[in-house]
């Protein structure tokens, strides 16, 4: 993902093409399609992905999507790839990069709103990746079986972590659960599809990093602008500073002016042995006492190119998945 971001924000015509997103409505989705390519020395690829997302909010069978991956050489598609769980781990891929980048090095508790795909992607990433984590609450809008098999789940993956479960606003009402998860949280993973703030900023505590991956659209927004603001003092990163200017309703509430946040790809660079290295404005002095850093992502074409590719060549070197023969002949 760090090649990806570093491509994307070179700003090459003749490495990458991203068209913005079509969507379509239908009777019970809206459906996405998101072309892309990308052609540099160590990946060559072109991609479509299409999501479908659920119209009404109480529908909890998550994000249909599948991408397909042309030939390069005939221009026939090649594969067809399942993009649920490939999309969540590229975006848990580019939220822990925007971690690293902004100096989180032994996090202790995790708050997270959302119990889809992106937030099991997350959460199994972030806990590897931090073994100084001890506690995680996971919020959800309700109640369900997709909420108790991810906290089972991850118990049994993450014995030293304690896992806890939030699911109503009655509940956080009554008992403060939600409330105490974000004020003691050094990381706010949010990955919902709301349209107002899950929380209010003071729960956020100086220094804390939050993640913003849910909304797409400008009428969406996870958290309030007066969060926003307190990033802009610390550190607020986007994965592209073109989509989020259409998208990242966050930020367009608060009347952001892009040319004061940083792309991710600004911030990193792969050296020749293909090793992560971090290139970031000091940070340490804020601009406030109360600042914090966040990372908004609403999803690059780039990324889905990159791991699709990824997981096809995978797939064939070690002989997996189903070949159609004569599919376009």
């Amino acid at each position: 993902m760090a090649s990806v971001f570093r491509t994307l924000s070179r700003g090459d015509r003749w490495l990458s093409s991203t068209p913005h997103r079509t969507s379509i409505s239908m009777s019970q989705h809206t459906a996405l399609f998101m072309p892309a390519r990308i052609a540099t020395d160590t990946l060559t690829g072109t991609t479509v992905k299409v999501v479908s997302v659920p119209s009404s909010p109480g529908d909890t069978r998550g994000l249909p999507g599948s991408t397909l991956v042309l030939d390069e050489d005939i221009g026939a598609v090649k594969a067809i790839v399942n993009s649920r769980s490939l999309t969540a781990l590229r975006n848990a891929a580019g939220s822990l990069l925007s971690t690293r980048i902004v100096g989180i090095d032994k996090p202790t508790a995790i708050a997270t709103f959302g119990s889809g795909k992106q937030i099991e992607a997350h959460l199994k990433l972030f806990l590897r990746a931090y073994p100084s984590v001890t506690r995680c609450r996971i919020i959800n809008r309700s109640a369900n079986e997709r909420l108790t098999m991810l906290a089972d789940a991850l118990r049994v993956a993450f014995p030293r972590v304690t896992v806890e479960t939030s699911s109503t606003a009655a509940q956080a009402q009554a008992d403060g659960s939600v409330e105490g998860a974000v004020r003691t949280a050094d990381i706010v993973i949010c990955a919902t599809s709301s349209t107002a703030p899950l929380f209010p900023s003071s729960w956020v505590q100086p220094g804390a990093h939050v993640i913003l991956i849910g909304s797409y659209k400008p009428h969406m927004k996870e958290v309030d602008t007066e969060l926003v603001h307190r990033a802009l003092a610390g550190a607020l990163i986007v994965d592209s500073r073109d989509a989020c200017a259409q998208e990242a309703g966050e930020l367009l509430e608060a009347k952001v002016d892009m040319a004061a946040v940083s792309e991710i790809g600004e911030l990193v660079e792969v050296d020749g042995k293909g090793r992560l290295q971090t290139t970031l404005p000091e940070w340490k002095t804020k601009e406030r006492a109360d600042a914090v850093t966040m990372f908004k992502s609403v999803g690059v074409g780039l990324q889905d190119v990159a791991i699709a590719c990824a997981a096809v060549d995978k797939a064939r070197a070690m002989g997996l998945g189903t070949t159609v023969e004569g599919y376009d002949s």
